[in-house]
């Protein structure tokens, strides 16, 4: 049997993944940077070194499970943030160099894909759709937070933003308000501990949606200014996912009003979109107002950053320039 390997080495995390030729994920590793305690992220040159040390493990973690020298038919890695020119961020120039080297060594094709092309394969295959040639996808993670008009071409992805934050990111605001309570970033799961405990609708953190432009630095002052009343950080938490329920609900709805679409598939990817209590509000909230439009949410763990979405993008160039020589 052989194997597409894939690599992306992203601002907080280290992945690794293989699939055969059949599509079937054999390895999926996710190992995140670490960030000191009371930190609200990490330098692109602190999160470089990581990856560079972490090197060795993630050849000896693929190593162990197939034979690189007989069964790697490929290597894909992401090699920048989004799939346009002039798209750059230092971090992924590990996962492109290194996967250039091992499959220079091994004499097997390289194919270099994006990061956000990466997030929406591996979306679209854990969610069993959208199954549409063009859908809309929204992208919540620390680092993007974008609504973007996907076609599907084959071999990746071409991608339109159709809106975007004028400010903070959605993993921004979660993260900045949870280590503001003490907690460890990324918060993201640790806030939603908490929020489960919170008395939802206790206390409400107003949402900002102009168009198809959303914005988090008022909700985050808002956020601020709870905990410094002394409201109880369980109820401040809860009240930022339904922020950020609220926020989605009527970016999406304005999207569909704005362009006039018959698409009505809209798939979520991303950190902030692993949440399962965002999930549940948001399919309660469109199906009371339009019950035509179709979510998709990605397996949580391939909603976060992964590497399965780069090697099937992989094995999607390679069925393409490849088998059918």
């Amino acid at each position: 049997m052989k194997y597409i390997l894939g690599m992306d080495t992203s601002c907080y995390t280290t992945s690794v993944a293989l699939v055969d030729l059949d599509g079937n994920v054999l390895l999926s590793r996710q190992t995140p940077l670490e960030v000191e305690l009371g930190q609200r992220g990490l330098q692109q040159s602190k999160a470089l070194f990581q990856h560079l040390h972490r090197l060795p493990d993630m050849a000896n973690e693929v190593a162990r499970v197939i034979d690189p020298k007989n069964e790697l038919a490929a290597v894909c890695a992401t090699c920048r943030p989004r799939p346009v020119e002039g798209s750059y961020m230092p971090v992924f120039m590990v996962s492109h160099l290194a996967g250039q080297a091992f499959a220079n060594m091994l004499g097997i094709p390289y194919y270099a894909v994006s990061h956000q092309e990466s997030h929406i394969q591996a979306g679209a295959f854990s969610a069993g759709g959208p199954c549409s040639q063009r859908f809309l996808a929204i992208h919540l993670s620390g680092g993007t937070s974008e609504l973007l008009k996907v076609t599907d071409t084959g071999t990746g992805f071409e991608i339109e933003i159709l809106g975007a934050t004028q400010d903070l990111h959605a993993g921004q605001f979660v993260d900045r308000v949870g280590v503001a309570m003490g907690l460890q970033f990324p918060a993201g799961a640790y806030l939603e501990e908490l929020a489960r405990r919170g008395k939802d609708g206790y206390v409400t953190i107003p949402f900002s949606v102009k168009g198809l432009t959303i914005s988090f630095s008022g909700p985050e002052a808002h956020a601020h200014r709870l905990l410094a009343r002394g409201i109880d950080k369980e109820d401040v938490a809860i009240a930022v996912y339904n922020c950020l329920v609220n926020t989605l609900e009527r970016w999406i709805l304005n999207a569909m009003d704005t362009l006039g679409m018959d698409v009505k598939d809209v798939l979520l990817v991303g950190g902030v979109a692993s949440s399962a209590i965002l999930r549940q509000k948001l399919v309660d909230r469109l199906k009371k107002r339009d019950e035509s439009i179709r979510l998709y949410f990605a397996d949580p763990l391939l909603s976060r950053d992964n590497a399965v979405g780069t090697a099937l993008l992989g094995l999607k160039l390679y069925r393409a320039y490849h088998l059918c020589k």
